[in-house]
């Protein structure tokens, strides 16, 4: 059965969830509604984001509804915002300890997700003793002790991988290649020329197939990207000879960028090859011989060494040591795929390995398990071949920032050694999964040259050229003479109720613009916030703020170099109440020159609008565009509804009810300060903001 209902809970929300959203009283049979439309939902598709809605309305109609909750929190665990699971899972063990047997773990499990690696081994040790406890039990919702224990191993190591992390650049490849749904599995050429990858975009961004699976996402298309000027160009389908109507999806690139294995649903998943032809066209695909492809198991992942005489590739086949082990085959006389061979045990474990990559060298192995010494899911090893010996070495992780507790998967690399690309889900990220570039040992440049490079809001009159704001903080330092020794800028936060000026405790992150890498908090004491920078040039940052029952707080800052002694810098934010008439500048929202269309840098705040919404359902807002005065009126108008209509558009389809969203384009209509003057008049004036209504 082909499913076409995307988004079809939307109508389901406007009709039921509006007498809630206006009588915040607890409604009991409004939830039994929400509970029955999810299982309705799932009994006949696999849809977990709509039915997760429906579970969390339910919850919100009746707070004290224990299965609503619990439904919520667990549903959750199974899609992309696993960390939000905490709040319901919770809530759901105050109101019934007992309603299910390993609640207990699966709220560890959700701070794991969410990097709570303490409150983690705080509730899988309390599971551990009621394992003890209840020796003789054997129910469906039981979670054996073994996991558990890999469970705490995975969360020490996220803690002493976060306590150490490797000096890596990440960045979004942007909107050229990365869309607001799935996109993932990139392989590269050597060159780092040409990029093809998988994607579950929409038709109207060149998906062959209009209607979507039975998880009402898009079916699977695979897509390429050619660079030109040393930028990815927009990305297009590869095409009706590789792609079918149905899923399909890449594995790996020969070395010389010819050759393309891709996914086929032929016995239970099996390798495919295409031949480049020429530019723009691809050979009909054909299956690799039987010495590759097993008969009734899986194939999951591709990868050729340089020479072209060695493939390396995952599969579930019996005879291995776990789920997926990593297997490889080599060309005999005839240019032909001899058996295959499993890697051994040094690679593969119990668990599962997949996404090999051997790099260039034909000696570097790239892999992921769930079994090595990760930190939850799978996380990025590996391991170097030695010929001498005939052995591969011990798997290194990766480490984090690339690694994290979700699943990290199919990394690959470029010739030089230096650059790899992935799939993951970030908090900057504009979709479900996007595709980052690795930079191993940080950013070639140390400043971020998009960040430079462009300007918030823009309107038809202004400049490309412009920076976007970033607030140069004031610095407490010594006058002694400066000696170069890289003495740390401490970065002292406190975070204040506007309403009172009072300290209050909240979420602070600090995160590198050009690496995205989180600045870990030395210490908070009475809601102020240290942190500790050590950095050779000026860096700029995103300093956040969030806590429930109040409006995030997102600020740019520049940190200086660190110098012979130590400065301080000292920075207040204040959060709001979400009352009515409140209102909130969303500074960090970008749109492309004279046009409706995010740059990268937007998402980031995005996904705190959509965080901020979801943990106060009974706000509702109003999205407001604004411009300067350069350029017609009626331009401005018309722009900035857009703009403010892409907002509402990219919170609806993460799932916020449309009914609470109301888009208004002003134009120039509503200046807060004179438009006579550029960098502090025109720029403020260009705005997107959101003002709370009833």
């Amino acid at each position: 059965m082909i499913y076409k209902f995307r988004f079809f809970a939307v109508f389901l929300i406007s009709v039921l969830f509006v007498s809630q959203v206006k009588a915040q009283e607890p409604n009991p049979e409004l939830a039994k509604e929400f509970l029955l439309t999810a299982e309705e939902i799932l009994k006949e598709t696999k849809a977990l984001n709509q039915a997760v809605e429906m579970y969390k309305l339910a919850a919100e109609a009746d707070p004290n509804n224990v299965e609503a909750n619990y439904k919520t929190g667990d549903t959750y665990l199974q899609i992309t915002d696993k960390a939000k699971a905490t709040q319901y899972l919770l809530r759901a063990y105050q109101l019934d300890s007992d309603y299910k047997f390993d609640m207990l773990y699966k709220i560890g499990h959700a701070y794991q997700y969410g990097y709570e690696f303490d409150n983690a081994i705080e509730y899988y040790k309390k599971y551990k003793q009621k394992l003890e406890n209840n020796t003789g039990y054997s129910g469906a919702d039981k979670t054996p002790m073994s996991e558990v224990d890999r469970r705490i191993d995975e969360s020490n190591t996220g803690k002493k991988l976060m306590d150490d992390p490797v000096n890596y650049s990440i960045t979004n490849v942007g909107t050229a290649i990365n869309s607001e749904l799935w996109d993932y599995g990139p392989v590269v050429n050597a060159d780092e020329t040409v990029m093809i990858f998988t994607s579950r975009r929409g038709p109207d961004q060149g998906n062959l197939n209009e209607n979507v699976f039975d998880d009402n996402f898009y079916y699977e298309d695979i897509f390429i990207s050619k660079k030109s000027g040393g930028e990815w160009q927009p990305a297009e389908n590869i095409g009706p000879v590789v792609n079918t109507k149905y899923h399909d999806s890449n594995f790996g690139f020969s070395p010389d960028g010819k050759t393309l294995y891709i996914y086929s649903d032929e016995g239970n998943g099996d390798v495919y090859y295409t031949n480049n032809l020429s530019e723009d066209t691809w050979s009909e695909p054909l299956g690799l011989s039987d010495n590759i492809n097993s008969s009734g198991y899986n194939e999951k992942s591709v990868s050729q060494s340089a020479d072209g005489k060695t493939l390396f590739f995952a599969s579930n086949r019996p005879g291995g040591y776990g789920g997926f082990d990593i297997y490889y085959s080599t060309k005999n006389r005839k240019d032909e795929w001899g058996p295959s061979k499993n890697l051994g045990r040094v690679i593969n474990t119990e668990g599962d390995e997949d996404g090999p990559f051997i790099q260039y060298d034909g000696k570097t192995l790239y892999f992921s398990s769930t079994a090595h010494n990760g930190m939850g899911g799978f996380d990025i090893f590996k391991s170097e071949y030695d010929s001498a010996s005939n052995e591969w070495s011990n798997p290194e992780n990766l480490g984090y920032p690339l690694n994290t507790p979700d699943d990290d998967i199919y990394f690959v690399m470029t010739k030089d050694g230096k650059t790899g690309y992935y799939a993951t889900v970030r908090e900057e990220g504009m979709g479900y999964n996007d595709i980052y570039r690795v930079k191993i040992g940080g950013s070639e440049d140390k400043t971020d040259k998009k960040v430079a490079s462009k300007k918030a809001n823009v309107d038809e009159g202004e400049n490309e050229s412009e920076e976007k704001e970033v607030e140069k903080v004031d610095v407490v330092e010594s006058q002694e003479d400066e000696v170069d020794t890289g003495a740390p800028v401490k970065v002292m936060v406190r975070v204040v109720d506007a309403s009172n000026n009072q300290s209050i405790e909240s979420t602070v992150k600090l995160k590198g613009q050009a690496d995205n890498i989180n600045v870990p908090s030395e210490s908070e004491n009475n809601g102020i916030y240290t942190f500790v920078i050590i950095r050779d040039a000026a860096t700029d940052f995103m300093l956040s703020a969030e806590k429930p029952g109040y409006i995030f707080a997102n600020k740019r800052i520049n940190v200086p170099a660190s110098k012979g002694e130590e400065q301080t810098i000292r920075i207040t934010l204040s959060l709001s109440k979400p009352e009515v008439g409140t209102s909130k500048t969303l500074r960090n929202i970008f749109f492309e020159f004279g046009k409706a269309t995010f740059t990268s840098e937007s998402y980031e705040e995005l996904n705190k609008m959509v965080s901020f919404l979801e943990a106060n359902p009974q706000v509702n807002v109003e999205i407001a565009g604004h411009t300067d005065n350069i350029g017609s009126d009626s331009v401005n108008k018309k722009l900035s509804q857009q703009r403010a209509n892409k907002v509402v558009e990219y919170l609806t389809g993460k799932g916020i009810d449309r009914r609470r969203l109301n888009a208004v384009g002003y134009g120039e209509e509503r200046p807060i300060v004179s438009n006579d003057d550029e960098v502090m008049g025109r720029e403020i004036n260009r705005r997107v903001e959101f003002i709370v209504k009833e």
